[in-house]
C-alpha cells in the first residue's frame, strides 16, 4: 500500500503531489494493475488533506487512464508505468541505492542529493524547466 507524503511547503498542488506519487509507484513497480489505492477516508486520516483533494488527484489519474473507479469497491490500478530497467534487482536501481548509501555517509542531506540529481537530470535530458538548449 502506497503513503502519500505531502510537502505543504513545496508551492506544488496537494492533489498533484498524490498523483504525482502514484505515478512514482507505477513506475518504480510499487503499485501493480489490480491494485487498490488507499480510499480518501484513509489518505484523509494519514494526511489531515481534503477529502476532495484526494479525489480530484485520483479523478486525473483516471482520465490518464491510469485507475479506474469502481463503485462500492474503490479505486484500482489499471496501468502500469514500471519499464524493466526499473525492477529493484536491476543493475541502474542497485547502483543508485549505493550511490545513496554513499552521499549519506558523505554528510549530504536530502537537499543536496536532490541538487545533485536535478543537476544530472538537467544534463542528462536536458533542462525542462526552462529552455532544453541550456
Amino acid at each position: 500500500m502506497i503513503e502519500f507524503r505531502i510537502d505543504r511547503r513545496s508551492g506544488v498542488a496537494t492533489y498533484l503531489q498524490i498523483g504525482q506519487q502514484v505515478k512514482d509507484a507505477l513506475r518504480l513497480g510499487l503499485l501493480n494493475v489490480g491494485d487498490r489505492l488507499p480510499t480518501a477516508k484513509e489518505v484523509v486520516a494519514a494526511t489531515a488533506v481534503n477529502p476532495n483533494t484526494v479525489l480530484r488527484a485520483y479523478q486525473e489519474l483516471g482520465r490518464e487512464g491510469l485507475v479506474e473507479s469502481r463503485p462500492g469497491a474503490g479505486t484500482f490500478v489499471c496501468r502500469s508505468l514500471a519499464a524493466p530497467a526499473m525492477a529493484e534487482n536491476m543493475p541502474l536501481r542497485s547502483g543508485l541505492d549505493a550511490w545513496m548509501a554513499e552521499a549519506r555517509s558523505a554528510g549530504l542531506s536530502r537537499e543536496d542529493v536532490e541538487a545533485l540529481v536535478k543537476l544530472a537530470l538537467d544534463k542528462g535530458f536536458g533542462n525542462r524547466r526552462g529552455s532544453d538548449t541550456q
